[in-house]
């Protein structure tokens, strides 16, 4: 028997209950579980390889990280996972991905995944998820602080400032809009 042969006898079983499994979680609907495999597949080499890379270049790790390093970094990983996600000037990165739908929000975008089933369709929910690009975000941060701290807190600095600007944005916003005027509801107007 060749080893062909051989992998196909083994391989086979494995198929037969992946195959029930995606089944059985998807009820009919059509979701990309062998692409998030894939995505986690990426995520998990990459990571390694970084680790490696890390432990290779006998770069110790921190003991601790600041309270303020990690609100820097927690901040900017928010602020880059969400321009990633929603901004209209990233859109080019998600466009092989997705479909463009309208406005979302103050500055944002909202759009639709392309490609349902498969890896396309995988990829496409992870760039138009903020909460799933901070996983990616949060941990090139990360690896950026352990490798090259100084740099990675400007770059982290950066976004931290920009989403304090949205907050003064929205701030100001509602301001002139009277959003921020006091509320006549619950006040007795006795004349």
């Amino acid at each position: 028997m060749s080893l062909a042969d051989e992998v196909q006898r083994i391989g086979a079983p494995v198929r037969r209950w992946a195959s029930t499994q995606k089944r059985e979680y998807t009820n009919g609907e059509e979701r990309p579980l062998a692409g998030d495999l894939g995505a986690m597949g990426v995520y998990v080499g990459l990571v390694s390889a970084a680790a490696a890379a890390v432990r290779a270049s006998g770069r110790k790790l921190p003991e601790r990280i600041p309270l303020g390093d990690a609100v820097l970094l927690t901040v900017g990983t928010f602020r880059l996972a969400r321009r990633i996600a929603k901004d209209p000037v990233t859109a080019p990165i998600r466009a092989p991905f997705t479909r463009f739908e309208g406005a979302s929000g103050h500055a944002e975008v909202a759009e639709e995944v392309r490609e349902h089933g498969g890896g396309k369709h995988a990829v496409g929910e992870l760039l138009t998820c903020p909460f799933c690009l901070a996983q990616w975000v949060g941990t090139g941060f990360v690896f950026g602080y352990v490798t090259a701290p100084r740099a990675t807190r400007l770059a982290a600095l950066t976004m931290t400032m920009v989403a304090g600007s949205d907050v003064l944005q929205f701030a100001y916003d509602a301001i002139q809009n009277g959003g921020l005027a006091p509320s006549s509801e619950g006040v007795d107007n006795e004349d």
